[in-house]
């Protein structure tokens, strides 16, 4: 039932990861060679370091911070090189990178990882997992979602937490690095939580790894790119811990909430009816001591209300986004969180009590026009693109 519950919402702490040496599930078959190269249990990631030292590899896990800084310094000596071998501008994204997700629909970090997938036009595969199974994620240690497969030539990565997966990407498409080279920038740090529980975070999750040029012209001033930075953190570290409390606030919003979650995701008859009302009642007292230990208010829905405003007290009158004229990464991190309240109460009275209603409408509005490009195939005898 543990597993089930966190089905919608699942603790953002992120676990180490490594790839085994299993094809998974959703890839097409000609993938199998790039899996081979990346699996072997040291995960993509030190995959990616092609020849450094088996020590700096472990001093990842001890001395993460330090690493990150090396992964930084190393990044700016070797970014002029880079972009002259491979300029963005001379490949086309879609024939370069296959990338798969596994995810919970319901979940708000699968759910921002699909807003900026869907407003940047990268074609992808969704894997729905079943939150009490997981067989579809079986070929990972790692056991959360998302999880995002990507594909660039014979190289396979696996990318893990949605703050890292969105700012490698977001790297990757300002700065045309190979993808295997960014996730290196983004190095596994462990920790112990408030509550005595070791757990992983990378290093540099909310920085984009771009040259002063790049950086200028996507940002226009360090100001634009701290504040983006500031609100990604808050998105993750306030506003998403404010769902379940919300979302499950009454036995009948509880209720209502697991019926959302059973017909959106990936469950049996059996499972989905077990989730449904035995999910629904431990999830509404599981958001008792959420309230609790993240002090909230006695009516949640003020945290909630209160939220909101000071988002858009943040992107103010001037702009209709955060990112000026269009949504940059906090504004598509903010609407991915709120997303998947859409439906239920809490979304109805959230959109009522607040003014944040014509800025979500704008950024719903961005990603429907984002031009639509089909994902990528397997080959075969009656497709061109081969």
């Amino acid at each position: 039932m543990a597993q089930v519950a966190r089905a919608l919402w699942p603790v953002r702490y992120a676990l180490a990861w490594r790839l085994g040496g299993r094809l998974p599930p959703g890839l097409p078959a000609h993938s199998r060679a790039g899996f081979a190269g990346a699996a072997g249990g040291q995960g993509p990631a030190a995959t990616a370091r092609k020849g450094s030292p088996r020590l700096l590899g472990a001093a990842a896990l001890a001395l993460g911070g330090v690493l990150g800084l090396y992964h930084t310094a190393r990044w700016h000596l070797r970014a002029q090189h880079l972009r002259a071998q491979r300029p963005a501008a001379q490949l086309s994204l879609s024939s370069r990178l296959q990338l798969t997700l596994y995810q919970y629909k319901t979940c708000p970090f699968c759910s921002k990882v699909r807003a900026f997938l869907d407003f940047h036009a990268l074609p992808y595969q969704v894997v729905e997992v079943n939150p009490v199974r997981r067989a579809e994620i079986k070929f990972s240690s790692y056991r959360k979602v998302p999880i995002l497969l990507a594909q660039e030539g014979e190289s396979l990565q696996q990318l893990n937490d949605s703050s890292v997966i969105i700012s490698a990407l977001k790297t990757y498409l300002v700065s045309g690095q190979p993808l295997e080279d960014i996730i290196t920038y983004y190095p596994p740090m462990k920790a112990v939580n408030d509550q005595g529980k070791e757990v992983t975070e990378f290093c540099n999750k909310y920085w984009l790894m771009l040259d002063e040029k790049e950086a200028q012209h996507l940002y226009g001033g360090k100001e634009a790119r701290t504040e983006e930075m500031k609100w990604r953190q808050w998105a993750d570290d306030w506003l998403v811990h404010l769902i379940s409390p919300n979302v499950y606030r009454t036995p009948a919003e509880a209720l209502a909430s697991f019926d959302y979650i059973v017909r959106e995701g990936k469950f049996g008859a059996v499972e989905g009816a077990v989730a449904k009302y035995m999910g629904a009642a431990a999830m509404y007292f599981i958001s008792k001591r959420l309230k609790s230990r993240h002090h909230l208010q006695d009516d949640v829905r003020e945290d909630l209300y209160e939220a909101a405003d000071k988002w858009v007290a943040a992107v103010g009158k001037d702009r209709p986004f955060m990112g000026g004229q269009k949504p940059n990464l906090a504004d598509l991190a903010v609407y991915g969180v709120l997303r998947v309240m859409e439906g239920l109460e809490a979304f109805d009275d959230l959109m009522r009590h607040t003014r944040i209603q014509p800025w979500y409408l704008r950024v719903e509005k961005a990603i429907a026009e984002a031009p639509q490009v089909s994902p990528p195939c397997a080959p075969c005898p009656s497709c061109s693109d081969q």
